[in-house]
């Protein structure tokens, strides 16, 4: 591996193989200290293989393959958990064994684009074709890992530019009807009363499952009827539970209608009674939903998952996923004529454009309204 960056403390740990010992054949590595940005620090970087390496030296010899972990290695402490799991599943099963012993000098955008049509002809499971929404993950990874290529000084230029990887056909959103929700939450009130509680809030306010996991007591306001959502709860790859930041990086407020607030107050003495159980107290900090009596771990989001698969069999509703009932609020509320921006940022989108793209077609219902109302307007002037 050419070159390494590591962050300790305030400062960036820069290593770069510099060649093997002639008597033993081990690798030896060159590594210095530099404070500073991270900008700063992959530019040092580079200089620093340079020097290791003698100029060219790694754009001759490099490989896709080193490239592409040298930058995973770089960039995982930035990415989320979830994240670092699906590239590295990606670049083990697909790009390292395909691309990864191919030269830096020699790889080319046409290679790129060979490489894409094979995944898509049949490069996933039993011979099958992969999707093409894996493929563009694949080429992201790709183009991002030359990209910084091209800024250590490893190639010239970045060949996956001007690749052309499969486009992604939208899939149409079914979310379910409101008779199917209500069968969903009575099931589920009547094995778990704490997941009927976490349905009804998936569909009144649109939130992801991980969000809801994150969710804490004191991020609820029953006076105000809202709940804030600060954080969500993702998995590393150990299958650990981890709080991160909102996909967007920020909180948001969500109004609850009353039924849900009820159904928190209960949620809530059940969880009071809970901690008494055990000799404690609820905290403010504790987690709504919780498998501990003390409420101080969250529920994992794959495990509300099967537990919603578990009560979606008994109902036969096996087309509806748990997060169709996130797509059930955002088209509801579409439909009853509720602005975009309010519904984007109940979703949590960064902006109204990505609501739209998701769920412009669902206007239409709210748009046939607006032209009643006109004419009604005109026809009784």
């Amino acid at each position: 591996m050419p070159g390494h960056l590591r962050q300790r403390g305030s400062a960036w740990e820069l290593r770069a193989f510099a060649g093997r010992d002639p008597s033993s054949g081990r690798r030896i590595y060159s590594t210095r200290t530099f404070h500073g940005t991270k900008r700063t620090a992959e530019l040092e970087l580079a200089k620093l293989v340079a020097e290791v390496s003698g100029v060219g030296a790694v754009a001759r010899d490099a490989t896709f393959g080193e490239l592409v972990l040298s930058w995973f290695h770089m960039a995982e402490p930035e990415l989320s958990p979830s994240t670092v799991r699906g590239y590295r599943r990606l670049i083990d099963t697909y790009i390292v064994p395909t691309l990864g012993a191919i030269s830096l000098a020699k790889l080319k955008t046409s290679q790129l684009d060979g490489f894409y049509r094979t995944l898509r002809d049949g490069g996933g499971k039993a011979g099958k074709p992969l999707a093409p929404a894996t493929i563009r993950q694949i080429h992201a990874i790709t183009r991002r890992a030359l990209s910084q290529g091209v800024r250590w000084g490893w190639i010239q230029s970045n060949p996956a530019v001007n690749a052309t990887p499969p486009r992604i056909r939208r899939s149409e959103v079914k979310p379910p009807e409101p008779a199917q929700v209500l069968q969903l939450i009575a099931a589920a009130e009547a094995v778990n009363p704490d997941l009927a509680c976490f349905l009804r809030l998936s569909a009144t306010t649109g939130a992801r499952r991980g969000e809801l996991c994150g969710l804490r007591w004191e991020d609820v306001d029953f006076t105000g009827r809202t709940i804030t959502i600060r954080h969500a709860i993702v998995e590393d790859n150990r299958g650990i539970a981890i709080e991160k930041d909102t996909k967007t990086h920020a909180a948001r407020r969500i109004a609850l209608d009353e039924m849900s607030v009820a159904s928190l107050a209960q949620h809530r003495d059940r969880s009071i009674a809970n901690a008494r159980s055990c000799g404690a107290e609820l905290a403010r900090r504790a987690f709504v939903f919780s498998r501990s009596p003390i409420s101080d771990t969250p529920w994992v989001p794959n495990d509300v998952s099967k537990a919603f698969g578990t009560v979606r069999k008994r109902l036969a509703l096996d087309g509806v996923r748990l997060h169709d009932l996130r797509h059930f609020a955002a088209t509801r509320l579409l439909g009853a004529g509720v602005p975009v921006r309010t519904v984007s940022g109940r979703l949590g989108h960064s902006n109204a454009s990505t609501t739209l793209g998701v769920y412009g077609h669902f206007l239409e219902a709210s748009d046939r309204d607006a032209a009643d109302a006109l004419g009604r307007l005109l026809a009784d002037g």
